[in-house]
């Protein structure tokens, strides 16, 4: 599958940006940022406890990989390897969303699978251009 060309640098940017905006929302406010997600959350105070915890280790992966891509892009650094484990992270995403969506919220859950799964295709295209 081959996807349209485009500039590297700055859709690499974009997707680091983009991340950022969701690993801080997860970090920060993590019971309305969980609202996104397809479901149901925890009915007990342990449940969403556990939720608010699981978004927020989201979250600081998002940032780390973010964080990570934009550093080596600002000193030259190889930036491919950021990329790849961004598509691994999104990848295996889109997987987990996948095995559960025949008990999501059917809208949700197809938005959230199409989203990782998009991501994932893009940060491959911008790693097999970077050699």
């Amino acid at each position: 599958m081959s996807l349209p060309k485009f500039d590297t640098r700055s859709t690499t940017k974009a997707i680091a940006f983009g991340r950022i905006a969701l690993g801080a929302s997860y970090l920060v406010a993590a019971g309305p940022a969980l609202k996104l997600w397809p479901g149901r959350g925890g009915t007990t105070d342990e449940d969403r406890a556990m939720d608010r915890m699981l978004a927020r280790s989201l979250g600081g992966r998002d940032l780390a990989l973010a964080i990570g891509t934009l550093l080596a892009l600002s000193h030259d650094a190889p930036v491919r390897g950021w990329i790849e484990a961004a598509m691994l992270a999104d990848a295996v995403d889109a997987v987990a969303i996948g095995a559960a969506l025949r008990r999501l919220p059917r809208a949700r859950g197809i938005l959230l699978f199409g989203a990782s799964l998009g991501t994932a295709l893009i940060e491959r295209q911008l790693a097999s251009s970077l050699g």
